[in-house]
């Protein structure tokens, strides 16, 4: 009888529950929808015919959609100076110039990123669209990164991009190395996750909120006398960012995945998480936790630090160019966390311009790397490049001014985003900061410049033996004999010139072009970062 009786009564309790949705902006994440729908349609078209479908036709298929993309991102962009920044879906998005600089950003790192793939793909007998919508889904993971509003939704917008990374990383069946690198990269990718989630279950229980803005105005308007566990939730969250962007202490990843992975799938991974891991950082520990740079700037400060010089000494006793490139994006990591660690308006702005030329230097040097490499992904040693410049000078010369935009050289986009983020922190009154910056930008400059000697035969005074246009630092003291066999010679001499497809070589030619375009005209690129400001 009472449970008779109860029946209306639960009914009504039903009845009277009511859920709220919010109301969903679709153009506010529009850009991210092109990219997850024009992956799903590339997996399904392979499947509904019965003849091969080429890898052209993927290729294509990637780079339309991406551009797709990047037109959304331009009418938000319009919106945007028109009508200002705006939030959408229950503010978990914000739709601001910082957001949109990485929106456009990562659609250009796509559209390069297929082309380069493409020919890969071809030369290897990689067939099936499984690069392409992989990349597709890890670039719309990115574009949540930079326009989350919110902890939980970086959180999913983080699995997003990394996931795919992580198969990317191991698509090359052929090479043990390959399996080896994503077994690598998904292990430690999943404890930091976890650690990430554990840092926002910290915060949401310090600040009662995981949305951006409500933590911000929290913390603006409260006075907190205990803040162990938000400062424990905030140092687990820089652990789980400093994972994705090669932050030292948390880079041991890098060098075996950015090594084992395939060439082309490398650069791309390079660009993509720095674009999406410092997007988000950016955000969330200047606009959300800027009330506490006391506490986290002095930690940012040291993180910087290490990360700059073990990037710089590191690539020194490299002789695996793809290594080598690892040290160097460790070391690129801690001059964007040098911007950040200036914690002002003109640091933001310096690390966000950092992140986009850095993307075109990246992708171009791997592009070169991928030809480099031949058949089967392995000439991947120093001496792969010896006589480069006499034997193809149009690809050393393209070559050559990639890696002077990452030394810094004037004249290049890459002496102005250290430049900007040197003067940051200079204006910040981080004067030791800046000091090991340039200090370390000198370092790395000698295996930059060890890689341009020899390809023009240059023999450097402090080579000896049989390398003498190698560098012999070692941190341990070992020579360069000593090393493993792998790193000590390469696996056959490539003295013969090496094919460049046309695609692959015009990729490579618009990233020389940005370096060096808007190394000598820096205005318009300049002008475009700054008007990047943040939502609040």
């Amino acid at each position: 009888m009472s449970l008779v009786a109860g029946v209306p009564i639960l009914s009504s309790l039903v009845a009277s529950v009511t859920f709220v949705t919010p109301h969903v902006n679709y153009v506010a994440i529009l850009p991210e929808l092109i990219l997850i729908g024009g992956a799903l349609v590339l997996l399904v078209s392979g499947q509904l015919v019965f003849a091969k479908v080429p890898t052209a036709f993927y290729s294509v298929g990637s780079g339309a959609v991406a551009a797709a993309a990047l037109a959304a991102s331009l009418v938000l962009w319009h919106d945007v100076q028109a009508r200002g920044p705006f939030t959408a879906i229950a503010d978990s998005v914000a739709v601001d110039g910082f957001a949109i600089v990485f929106l456009v950003l990562v659609s250009c790192i796509l559209i390069l990123g297929s082309v380069i793939a493409n020919d890969f793909l071809i030369r290897e007998g990689t067939s099936g669209p499984e690069y392409h919508v992989l990349a597709l889904l890890a670039g719309s993971g990115a574009m949540l990164m930079a326009s989350a509003n919110d902890l939980i939704l970086i959180f999913v917008a983080l699995e997003i991009m990394s996931i795919p990374l992580y198969v990317l990383a191991g698509m090359d069946l052929k090479r043990r190395e390959s399996g080896e690198a994503a077994m690598k990269y998904f292990v430690l990718g999943a404890f930091s996750s976890a650690i990430f989630v554990y840092g926002i279950a910290l915060v949401y229980g310090a600040t009662g909120s995981v949305n951006l803005p409500q933590i911000a105005s929290y913390l603006s308007s409260n006075f907190v006398m205990s803040n162990g566990v938000l400062l424990a939730g905030l140092g687990l969250l820089l652990v789980g960012f400093g994972f994705k962007v090669s932050a030292v202490p948390f880079h041991m990843w890098t060098p075996d995945v950015y090594q084992g992975a395939p060439t082309p799938v490398t650069g791309f991974m390079i660009a993509i998480a720095k674009a999406g891991g410092f997007a988000a950082l950016l955000r969330v520990f200047f606009s959300t936790f800027g009330t506490l740079r006391t506490d986290w700037q002095p930690l940012l400060w040291v993180i910087a630090i290490v990360t700059l010089l073990l990037g710089a000494i590191g690539g020194l006793v490299q002789h695996d160019v793809k290594r080598m490139l690892a040290y160097s994006s460790i070391n690129h990591a801690g001059f964007i966390l040098v911007g950040l660690a200036a914690a002002t308006a003109q640091g933001i702005s310096g690390s966000v311009y950092y992140v986009f030329v850095y993307a075109f230097l990246v992708l171009g040097s791997f592009a070169v790397i991928t030809v480099v490499g031949g058949r089967g992904d392995l000439e991947h040693d120093l001496d792969a490049y010896r006589g480069l410049g006499r034997r193809q000078p149009a690809l050393a010369l393209a070559f050559t001014l990639l890696l002077l935009g990452q030394t810094g050289v004037p004249f290049t986009t890459g002496f102005l985003a250290k430049l900007y983020v040197i003067s940051a922190a200079v204006r910040a009154h981080s004067y030791a900061l800046a000091i090991v910056a340039m200090l370390s930008a000198t370092i790395a400059a000698a295996f930059y410049l060890r890689l341009v000697f020899l390809m023009y035969g240059v023999r450097l005074p402090f080579g000896t033996g049989s390398d003498a246009g190698s560098l012999s630092l070692s941190i341990t003291g070992d020579e360069p004999d000593a090393l493993e066999p792998a790193q000590a010679a390469p696996r056959r001499a490539n003295l013969g010139p090496v094919s460049v497809p046309g695609p692959t070589a015009l990729a490579i030619l618009v990233t020389v072009a940005v370096t060096i375009v808007f190394g000598i005209w820096p205005g318009p690129l300049v002008d475009f970062v700054r008007a990047a400001g943040l939502l609040f």
